[in-house]
């Protein structure tokens, strides 16, 4: 498997974590936008080419795009610090819309559970994100479970292509 630049993992962290209810809404897109600009990891990069791209993979791919993600992410080397930063980016799409989902959730689970920092050191910079961290109420053996339940259960509608206001 081809690894991915850090900038790519960050925005494919947000594009999975704003799809992963099965709906992308306005302002998650704005925040993704908004996010990218802001940063200098998002230097030269063209945003509407990159989250577009994203669209059309999901659209073809489903389900195995995320999985795709999920092992990119899994075999990433990175700092503490990078991975508090997928966090950050994971934790500001899931509420850019307002509505807390209980997929969203899960899908964070999908992400920590792939990072090897503590939970101690996540509620240290996020304290409020406790309910992310709690163990689902099932037994869960492993992260391929945790994976399959998610994907299980899921269904990602044809996207469409993201108009980007300048």
């Amino acid at each position: 498997m081809e690894t991915i630049s850090f900038d790519k993992l960050l925005l494919r962290t947000s594009f999975c974590c704003m799809a992963s209810d099965g709906n992308i809404d306005a302002r998650e897109i704005a925040l993704i936008k908004n996010l990218c600009e802001e940063s200098e990891i998002f230097k030269g990069f063209n945003f509407s080419d990159e989250i577009n791209l994203l669209v059309t993979l999901i659209n073809s791919e489903g389900k195995s795009f995320i999985r795709q993600f999920l092992s990119h992410l899994n075999d990433a080397e990175l700092s503490n610090d990078e991975q508090l930063t997928i966090l950050d980016f994971a934790i500001q799409t899931i509420h850019a819309d307002e509505q807390l989902e209980y997929s969203e959730i899960k899908f964070f689970k999908n992400i920590r559970h792939r990072l090897s920092i503590t939970d101690d050191q996540i509620l240290n910079r996020f304290p409020n994100i406790e309910m992310f961290l709690e163990e689902d109420i099932e037994s869960v053996k492993s992260i391929d479970e945790i994976t399959s339940q998610y994907l299980d259960n899921i269904h990602f509608p044809q996207f469409e292509s993201i108009q980007i206001e300048s």
